[in-house]
């Protein structure tokens, strides 16, 4: 039977180019390092290393035995952080999905809290953005996804919403704009002007603009898209349009626009955290949403 240390240690060699190399990054000696070799060139039944000139090179079976030593070595690794939450008691993992303007803002002073409260909880995030991150809590992927309402469809059954904020649209006009007079815009004060996008892919953000404009008799039609907030602020500097963006993702504005409200109505997305209902029982995900919370009130 093939040992999985001494496929780890075949693996350390070819990976570093030599036995020597090997043995000071594995802290053995370059004999005890030949002797695990040998052994397990006798279990395999096949040379796994040949000489060329000065150095060594893998066989055909020696590259396929350091292939599998990578697999097992990560399951390995998976299996003893499993265990060791195993026995403190603690869930393996919660899986978090999110869109990038919360990434930036309430995420991360939330996942130091779950880090410092929940020290063996392992923490997978990841960024959906542009998709939707609620099919991932609906399917099984993941535990919590931060997502925008309303919504064209409701959640899946077992899918617990969990409000976090109100964030409503602010326009974002040229810094010398004709409009910039005025603290606060209607809507229909927008009607006739060349729009930057911000949201080009259909989804809740999408609808949440297109239903505000349609209330203000008018449609939304952008000579330019945007990909992300801070580009779309770039381009309303440069005279190219105005743009509504939410007000978590103005951030720092751009020093060529003037950032101010509208109303009449004023578009907002409510945001929620998705928390499925298998992870509803878990502390790191209070733990999560309250730190969440508490970062919303810092910046709100």
């Amino acid at each position: 039977m093939l040992d999985v240390r001494r496929m780890q240690v075949l693996r350390a060699v070819i990976t570093s180019g030599s036995i020597t190399a090997a043995a000071r990054n594995l802290g053995y000696t370059p004999s005890a390092i030949s002797q695990q070799l040998s052994v397990l060139e006798r279990e395999a039944g096949t040379e796994l290393l040949e000489r060329v000139g000065r150095g060594i090179r893998p066989t055909p079976a020696g590259v396929l035995l350091s292939e599998h030593a990578e697999t097992l070595s990560a399951e390995l690794a998976k299996a003893e952080a499993a265990l060791t939450e195993l026995k403190e008691g603690r869930t393996g993992k919660l899986a978090i999905r999110y869109f990038a303007t919360a990434g930036a803002s309430v995420i991360p002073h939330a996942v130091a809290a779950v880090r410092r409260e929940h020290p063996g909880v392992w923490l997978d995030l990841k960024l959906t953005e542009p998709h939707d991150p609620m099919p991932e809590v609906e399917e099984g992927r993941a535990d919590v996804a931060i997502v925008v309402t309303p919504r064209a469809t409701p959640p899946a059954k077992g899918i617990e919403m969990v409000h976090l904020l109100d964030d409503p649209y602010r326009v974002v006009l040229p810094r010398h704009h004709a409009l910039a007079r005025k603290r606060v815009l209607d809507l229909t004060d927008l009607a006739e002007e060349s729009w930057v996008g911000v949201d080009p892919l259909p989804g809740a953000c999408r609808a949440i603009l297109d239903g505000a404009c349609a209330s203000a008799g008018f449609t939304l039609n952008p000579v330019v898209e945007a990909e992300d907030y801070q580009t779309a602020q770039g381009f309303v500097a440069a005279g190219l349009g105005v743009c509504l963006i939410p007000e978590l993702g103005v951030g720092t504005p751009h020093p060529g626009v003037i950032v101010r409200r509208v109303r009449n109505p004023e578009p907002c997305r409510i945001i929620h955290a998705a928390v499925s209902a298998r992870a509803w029982g878990n502390p790191a995900v209070h733990t999560l949403i309250d730190a969440m919370r508490q970062a919303i009130s810092k910046v709100a």
